[in-house]
């Protein structure tokens, strides 16, 4: 064999060669590539952040003076001894206690509702929408409206029952009440839409099999539906929870001082009103971050909490 026959043989074997390599690259190195951006947006804005707040947190860290010197874990030795933190902190926990459960609760029967109508359902799910898209400050102005003490429209409401004006913002448990009210306004039409989705989903034929047993709608719902539903109603739960910890807004509007003091007696001052006004009012960003950083443990508990519980409900089904 010359060597003019040999060349075109070798030449072909390089093209395969570079052929494998690219399909080599094309099945491995493309699916990284493709996620590749989510990667590098994370690392930037979340855990260089989180990271980053870690480090300021073990330092004596001021708004004017900056790094003023290393301290270990001692902005953590305070904030346990801290009594504006555990009660910043009971205040997240029970206004999340009173307003995610009747939110979750009442979104399902919603979309239940919605699931069984057939005209107008379109137009009835830009209804629910609107709350969440609907602007802070007009939120705000509209419920300080309604909680007033003295002309609220809500007050007017119970006077009709007899019952005296209630001062919203003066008690913990009535301002817990208002500040749940504006979180289930604003949040609930948003997971009916994802419930509404789940329902339609499932199978037609499982809720005309029950109804030719006789089974009633309320049978038919319990049995069928939340079931099937069991997923999605976990994944709401978790995300509920993980949002609710992070309470910030609505009860930044209701406090009408703008100090982030919650009320004259920090009465639903939560967790991240407390990182503000400690960071941002106080200039103490060595002690907010650690306060942020404790939160964020509290809430990969109660996370670590919910998939557990997910797991041993799979476990019984």
């Amino acid at each position: 064999m010359t060597t003019a026959s040999r060349a075109p043989r070798s030449a072909r074997r390089g093209t395969d060669r570079a052929a494998r390599l690219r399909s080599a690259l094309d099945t491995k190195a493309a699916p990284y590539a493709f996620i590749a951006p989510f990667f590098l947006l994370f690392g930037v804005f979340g855990l260089f952040p989180l990271l980053y707040t870690a480090w300021v947190s073990l330092h004596d860290w001021s708004l004017i003076g900056g790094n003023e010197g290393f301290v270990g874990l001692e902005n953590y030795r305070v904030l346990l001894g801290d009594a504006k933190f555990w009660n910043a902190l009971a205040n997240t926990l029970g206004i999340f206690a009173i307003a995610v459960v009747p939110q979750l609760l009442a979104a399902l029967l919603l979309a239940d509702a919605l699931n069984r109508i057939v005209r107008g359902r379109g137009l009835l799910q830009i209804a629910l929408i609107i709350p969440y898209v609907t602007s802070i400050a007009a939120m705000a102005i509209v419920f300080s409206t309604l909680f007033g003490t003295e002309y609220g429209m809500v007050n007017q409401f119970l006077g009709l029952f007899g019952i005296d004006p209630v001062n919203w913002r003066g008690g913990r448990l009535s301002s817990w009440t208002a500040i749940a009210v504006m979180v289930d306004w604003r949040w609930t039409g948003y997971n009916t839409l994802i419930y509404l989705a789940a329902m339609q989903a499932v199978p037609k034929d499982l809720y005309e099999a029950a109804a030719l047993d006789g089974a009633s709608a309320l049978r038919r719902f319990w049995r069928i539906t939340v079931p099937m539903m069991r997923p999605t109603i976990l994944f709401t739960v978790i995300i509920s929870t993980i949002g609710q910890m992070q309470l910030f807004t609505e009860p930044a509007v209701f406090d009408t001082g703008g100090a982030m003091a919650g009320g004259t007696q920090g009465q639903y001052q939560t967790v991240m009103m407390l990182v503000f006004q400690e960071a941002f009012r106080y200039g103490d960003y060595g002690y907010g971050s650690a306060v942020s950083w404790v939160l964020f443990l509290v809430i990969v508990v109660l996370g670590l909490v919910n998939v557990l519980i997910t797991g041993r409900i799979k476990g019984a089904s």
